[in-house]
């Protein structure tokens, strides 16, 4: 049957799961219920949630129907469902998938631990709400105000991820000098944002190293901005989902999940690394750069 197939990305499958599991909980139904209704096995409905299945777009309008979800819901979910069956995926960020559907997002919170690399403007897990609204905005102009400030709440809540009390998000920030440079909503946001950054760098689940101009020619100068996020551990040990690389661009973003694309990707990783500033004199470059923009 089609709904036993593996075939195509693990990520749109996971996130899918994810969402399926979130609409069953909030119908109050157990995988035993949930099974009856649908006529199925729980051992299938287990597969589907937990990422293992690829699924038809018809299964999770059925899914939806009995889960109580609405229109926009199941919309969102069918369409997810047909890019979880392609073999190369390219995840386009438009009007059609509702803002809920963010999958970098389910994917930053479902993850343990992140490695990233910044360029040229400081990562939204870290930004101000001000920074954020404008960075938002030049690059959604179209947008009304009403729908950039969701965006930007969205966006500020996810700190949240650092400090949860259980299990919080390590992350591993390597941040271009140009973010610190670039005057993004003018000096005092940037100084705003900086001294927020530096604070951040302060936190036991965060380590910010800023790469300077001077370094030079690396990989990252031709890789550009990515994320490598990695999941917690099962009780043996084994990761519970393999790694993913993200790769944002301006109309879509690339998820990566072949071991030879995270390896490769871990390599330019610690080579821009290997030319970054410590710790500590990385947060002094901050302040120094958040006074420059306060004078």
């Amino acid at each position: 049957m089609a709904a036993e197939s593996t075939a195509g990305p693990t990520v749109p499958r996971r996130q899918l799961g994810r969402h399926l599991r979130a609409l069953r909980n909030q119908a109050k139904l157990t995988t035993r219920l949930a099974a009856q209704a649908l006529e199925w096995s729980e051992p299938k409905l287990w597969r589907i949630e937990t990422g293992q299945n690829a699924l038809r777009s018809l299964d999770v309008e059925a899914m939806c129907r009995v889960y109580g979800a609405s229109a926009e819901v199941t919309q969102g979910l069918m369409l997810l469902a047909r890019e979880s069956r392609t073999v190369g995926w390219w995840h386009v960020h438009d009007d059609v998938i509702p803002d809920w559907l963010d999958l970098y997002l389910g994917l930053e919170e479902a993850a343990s631990w992140l490695q990233r690399y910044d360029p040229d403007l400081v990562p939204g897990l870290l930004q101000t709400a001000a920074y954020a609204r404008a960075v938002i905005t030049a690059e959604r102009p179209d947008l009304g105000a009403d729908a950039v400030t969701r965006r930007v709440q969205a966006r500020v809540s996810r700190q949240a991820l650092l400090v949860r009390v259980t299990a919080p998000l390590t992350a591993e920030v390597l941040l271009g000098e140009a973010a610190l440079r670039r005057p993004v909503g003018g000096p005092q946001v940037m100084a705003e944002q900086l001294d927020q950054l530096a604070d951040a760098a302060m936190l036991p689940t965060v380590s910010i190293r800023v790469v300077p101009l001077r370094a030079g020619l690396h990989r990252g100068v031709l890789s550009g901005p990515f994320v490598l996020l990695r999941f917690p551990a099962n009780g043996d040990g084994q990761e519970s989902e393999p790694p993913v690389v993200y790769v944002p661009g301006f109309t879509g973003a690339l998820y990566l999940e072949q071991p030879g694309e995270i390896r490769r990707y871990r390599e330019v990783y610690l080579d821009i690394a290997a030319a970054a500033l410590d710790e500590a004199v990385s947060r002094t470059l901050i302040r120094q750069a958040a006074q420059e923009y306060a004078c």
